[in-house]
Order: C-alpha cells, then structure tokens, then sequence
C-alpha cells in the first residue's frame, strides 16, 4: 500500500513537472513573437529624413517602422495574401492608424510584391531580438 503511495506521489510530481515546463507566448521583443494585423510602406518623400532611431531613412533598405519593438530587432514579415516573406529591422516608430502593425520601408515593400496595393494584411514574427545595450 505504501508503494503505491509513492508511485501516485511521484506520478503526480511528474505530471506538476511538466506541465511547468509548456511553453508561453513569447515577449514582445523576444524571439518567436508574432503578431498579424496591415504592414503599409513609406512614402518615397520620407527618403533621406531622420528616423527616431537617429538615422536617416533609405528607401532601398531593408527597414520598418513598428510602435513597441525595440531598434535593432530582426522581424520576418509575410505577406498573408503571396506568402512571400522578407526580413527587415526596426529602426522607426509607427505606423499611428488603427489596424496597422507595421511600416515598412519600399524595398522590404516590393519584395512582399505590395507596392500597387499599398496596405497587405501580414504576420509579423521576431527572428532576431535586439542586440542589448
């Protein structure tokens, strides 16, 4: 009786083990954090102004405007209507209209194949978190 004392005692250890070991959502910022929502793209007027990370826009980089991540972070951005994906790194603040996750700059635009459309539905997910300071 006393052996399956035990045995229940460590079956139940066991199953509280590993049920704390599920995963959570990722952190915003983290690796693996995704979300979905509209990615629309920098006017080409914007080309050569400051961005809020200091530097001056360049059309013809890789890079997007996201409210929350961190400058420097690496995002895989998928266009949800080609599936065609592009990386980019978050070096401005926006976009500021309801609905939109993310701006990006008009290479990371074209290579999504979205520059007609102007505004694509997309799942943006961190590849890379931002280097620490």
């Amino acid at each position: 009786m006393r052996l399956k004392h035990i045995s229940g005692t460590l079956l139940i250890a066991a199953l509280l083990t590993t049920s704390a070991c599920t995963t959570s959502k990722p952190a915003p910022g983290q690796r693996g954090y995704t979300e979905a929502g509209k990615a629309s793209y920098y006017s080409n007027k914007l080309h050569g102004r400051k961005m809020a990370n200091g530097e001056a826009y360049n059309r013809r980089k890789l890079t997007a405007a996201h409210r929350t991540l961190p400058f420097g972070t690496k995002v895989k951005v998928t266009n949800l209507q080609t599936n065609k994906t592009v990386k980019v790194s978050i070096t401005d603040r926006g976009p500021f209209v309801k609905g939109r996750v993310i701006d990006l700059s008009e290479a990371a635009a074209k290579r999504l194949d979205y520059i007609s459309a102007g505004i694509v539905p997309v799942e943006v997910k961190v590849v890379k978190p931002a280097p620490v300071r």
